[in-house]
């Protein structure tokens, strides 16, 4: 048992000494963080989204973005809104961009990449929504359509849109009951009716390949998840997270989104010790057994090697 113990520690070292190479993630292309619904890129320049990942990626070599679009929106207008976003961004970082979104931020990243496949060079889902969440289904099951409670909590969530669109010097619309319509399943099957590219709907929990032609424009498509919804006792985030888990049954979840319905591309691994929380570093690095900083490091290194 020691031997093993000594053997994992080695390795683990093994693996720092290697991410610690200068230039380990200078991608060709800018990276451009995208956050999910409710999200921001810096809230008061105090509190940010992804938390430390941005400044781990950028310590070997990899110039950053963080997107800033609706908190509350669907993922066609937040798509339409980050396709303007990284056209600066792709014009000084030598013609593209590789995309990395979170939760709604990969259906956000997956519009962008079809209405301006020419500025994208990778799209990559972390603990996305590309097929549905059921927590989603639940929600809209439970409020119902043009109902006052529907219109009490939209009226809270767009007013905190609109405080995180003050605090983070953005000024983008907010629909709040759109963003929920877009996460539920009919809405997404819909999103990706006009945007197929990366997911398989031949079966919920069907993968798809790597790269894929948009409209004539080469794009590599990648995924990640975690499994776990409760994987912290000292994260406050994580008794709301297997709370909703529930809405799964039985199936594997990180507490907001299925397993299955993360899928995007090629999926680099769906068994992390990660709820969807912790897939972006939160809260403020309290997380399951994986470390996300690594995985995004070792993928920052994954699309270097790819000349992308």
């Amino acid at each position: 048992m020691r031997r093993v113990f000594t053997s994992a520690l080695a390795a683990l070292a093994l693996v720092g000494a290697v991410e610690a190479q200068a230039g380990y993630t200078q991608t060709k292309y800018p990276i451009v963080l995208v956050h999910g619904i409710s999200g921001f890129s810096s809230l008061g320049g105090l509190v940010n989204y992804f938390h430390s990942i941005p400044w781990n990626l950028e310590r070997d070599g990899a110039k950053v973005y963080v997107a800033s679009v609706a908190a509350f929106n669907d993922s066609e207008q937040r798509g339409a809104e980050l396709a303007r976003q990284i056209l600066p961004w792709a014009a000084a970082g030598g013609g593209k961009v590789n995309l990395i979104g979170h939760s709604q931020g990969s259906p956000t990243a997956r519009v962008a990449a079809s209405l301006r496949p020419d500025l994208v060079a990778s799209v990559t889902s972390v603990n996305g929504v590309n097929k549905g969440s059921k927590v989603a289904d639940v929600v809209r099951g439970v409020v119902p359509a043009d109902s006052a409670i529907e219109g009490g909590a939209a009226a809270i969530a767009a007013a905190l849109g609109g405080f995180i669109n003050l605090l983070s010097g953005s000024n983008n619309s907010q629909d709040p009951l759109a963003s929920l319509e877009t996460l539920t399943t009919p809405g997404t099957a819909a999103l990706n009716s006009r945007h197929p590219w990366g997911v398989n709907n031949a079966s919920y929990c069907a993968k798809s390949s790597e790269l894929h032609n948009v409209r004539g424009h080469a794009i590599r498509y990648f995924s990640w998840t975690g499994n776990t919804a409760f994987t912290n006792i000292f994260d406050a985030t994580d008794p709301l997270l297997a709370t909703t888990g529930l809405a799964f049954g039985g199936e594997k979840n990180d507490g907001l989104v299925g397993v299955c319905s993360t899928y995007l591309g090629q999926v680099l691994g769906d068994s992390y010790h990660l709820n969807h929380a912790d897939a972006i570093n939160h809260l403020f690095g309290i997380r399951g057994w994986t470390d996300p900083v690594s995985l995004y490091r070792q993928h920052a290194n994954r699309l270097k090697n790819k000349g992308v």
